[in-house]
Formats: structure tokens, C-alpha cells, sequence
């Protein structure tokens, strides 16, 4: 403390004259106008010039750090296009594969799956709506990618339903494109691949074709799709094809169906069994002959009225 007095005391004349310059540079800028607006201007020029030094340092120092900021923000934006491609393929496949409209005659009822099997040979589906909401067994069942299977067995609120990952399922289905029938199988193995016989030689088959329903049964009205054909074989008898088909419905992940309701199936059916029925076939022919019988006096008469000759003079 004593040394910084004696130096203070020793360079006092110093002191002395800073001082005073900082008073007359004080009395100067504050009473002239011109010395006080170019000290102002220097002043914010050198200040600025600085603060652009500072910045420049900083900015120099912290540029890691802003770099790996980037870098995520990189990383978020390329994860989120990734999954925005991925929605947008999802959706471009789910539009290629939208169920059509259905006709006027069928109607759908909404129901949950309760319970599934995937691995088994004679694989079942059990959902939430029975008969109590309109179901019957043969009502087939479709969710929002494509057919799933039919109705088999029925109780008052409960339903189970053959999909068609049973070896026991048998689908009558059509190639899109060509139109060319066949029957969708599936043998034990993957839970997404199942298999179209009985398409002929002739038919003009390739891959990528879409599978659907062909709309001969009341069950599925037609256009429905199925799946696609991802390869084509042949039977082993050589006489038709044998195609790989890759199933458009998910099961593993099948949590909503929807069961397709057709009332006026009965009435078919009821007509059509009506029509084969040995019984009904021998009275119509019955009905048939006893027509025929009645036929031949009238038409006796009317060749014998057509073959009596006319008398002229009578008419005159």
C-alpha cells in the first residue's frame, strides 16, 4: 500500500495532467456542437467495430456447438421425410386396394376381432356380433384391405369365422385384368400367402395381377379384392396354372371386420333348391304334359273348323 502512495506521489504531475485533460475534453464536447457530434460518430464507429470483433470471436468459438445443432436438425427434417414417404407408399397402396362400393342389395356390420389363430391348420377368427346383429353363417367378411373369410358358426353375440387361412377354405375367385375364375386355397406356412388353382393354360397371367372376388355366390359381391400374384407356377398335372398370391388382408395386426349382410340370399338360395329338387322338376314336367294334353282337342278343332270348305252361296 505504502509503495502504490510513493508512486502515486512520484508521477502526481502525471496524474495531475490527465486530469485535467478529462476535464477540457469534457468542457469541449459539451459546449461545441460540431466537437460534440464527431465524438459521438467516432465513438458508435469504434464501438460497433469492436461489437463486430467480439461477435466474429464468439461466433468463431461457439461454431461447433452450432454445427452439431444443425446436424440434428438435419436428422430430425431426413426422419421425418423418411416417414412422411413411408405414409405417402401406405397410402398409395391402400388407394390401389380401396374396397369398392358395395351393391344396393348388400349392407355391412361393423365388428371387433376377440380372439385368432394364425398358425394352426384349421385357423378361426371369433369377433364381437353374432345373430342378435343381423349375422348368419355363409356371410362373408371383409376388413378395410380386402377379404378375410366367411361366417361359419353363430351364437347370440359371438361369431366365428373361417378365414382364409384354413386349409378348409375355399374362395371362387377372378384375375382383375383378364377376368379368367379360379379357387383361392391356403396351405399351412406364412399367414399373408395363399393360392389360386384351376386357372387355365390359355389365360393370359402375370405377375403383380390383382385377385379378386367374382361375384358367382351370394357370399361376396364382385370385385373385391384379395391379393396379387407374386409368381406363377404351374399344377401338377400340367393342366392349368398354379399361383402364388400374396393376401392383401393383415392378420397378424386384424383387430376390425366388417361382416357383409345380404338379406335377399334366402330368397335365392330358396328358388334355386326349389328348382333342383327332383319333386319340384316332376311337377313341372307334370304340369308340362298335362298342358300339352289340354292343347290337342283345341287344336283338333281348330284344324277341323280350318279344313271345312266355305259355301259361297250361303255368303251371298
Amino acid at each position: 500500500m505504502r509503495a502504490l502512495i510513493d508512486l502515486i506521489i512520484h508521477n502526481k504531475h502525471w496524474f495531475v495532467f490527465l486530469l485535467l485533460e478529462v476535464i477540457s475534453l469534457v468542457f469541449l464536447f459539451s459546449s461545441n456542437g460540431y466537437q460534440k457530434n464527431v465524438y459521438f460518430t467516432t465513438a458508435n464507429d469504434v464501438v460497433g467495430t469492436t461489437y463486430n470483433v467480439i461477435s466474429s470471436i464468439t461466433s468463431y468459438i461457439h461454431l461447433k456447438e452450432v454445427n452439431q445443432e444443425l446436424e440434428m436438425t438435419n436428422e430430425q427434417l431426413r426422419k421425418e421425410v423418411y416417414l412422411m414417404r413411408q405414409q405417402m407408399e401406405i397410402m398409395h397402396q391402400d388407394s390401389m386396394k380401396r374396397m369398392p362400393d358395395l351393391p344396393l342389395q348388400y349392407d355391412i356390420v361393423n365388428a371387433q376381432v376377440v380372439n385368432m389363430t394364425l398358425h394352426k391348420a384349421n385357423n378361426l377368427i371369433t369377433i364381437n356380433k353374432g345373430e342378435a346383429d343381423g349375422i348368419r353363417p355363409e356371410m362373408g367378411v371383409i376388413c378395410s384391405r380386402g377379404v378375410v373369410g366367411i361366417v361359419y358358426m353363430t351364437s347370440r353375440h359371438y361369431s366365428i369365422v373361417l378365414p382364409l387361412l384354413n386349409v378348409n377354405s375355399k374362395i371362387s375367385c377372378r384375375l382383375r385384368t383378364s377376368e379368367f375364375f379360379g379357387s383361392l386355397v391356403w396351405q399351412r406356412g406364412y399367414a399373408d400367402i395363399a393360392y389360386v388353382t384351376s386357372v387355365p393354360r390359355h389365360a393370359p397371367v402375370k405377375k403383380k395381377e390383382i385377385v379378386e372376388t367374382n361375384g358367382y355366390s351370394d357370399i361376396f359381391p364382385p370385385g373385391l379384392p384379395i391379393g396379387v400374384v407374386q409368381h406363377i407356377g404351374d399344377s401338377p398335372d400340367g393342366m392349368s396354372y398354379f399361383l402364388k398370391v400374396k393376401l392383401f388382408a393383415n392378420f397378424p395386426n386384424l383387430r376390425e371386420v366388417s361382416v357383409i349382410t345380404n338379406y335377399s340370399a334366402p330368397e335365392r338360395h330358396m328358388l334355386e333348391e326349389m328348382a333342383t329338387s327332383p319333386a319340384s322338376q316332376d311337377s313341372i314336367l307334370a304340369k308340362h304334359e298335362n298342358q300339352e294334353e289340354l292343347k290337342k282337342p283345341e287344336e283338333q278343332a281348330k284344324d277341323k273348323i280350318e279344313g271345312t270348305p266355305i259355301n259361297t252361296d250361303t255368303v251371298r
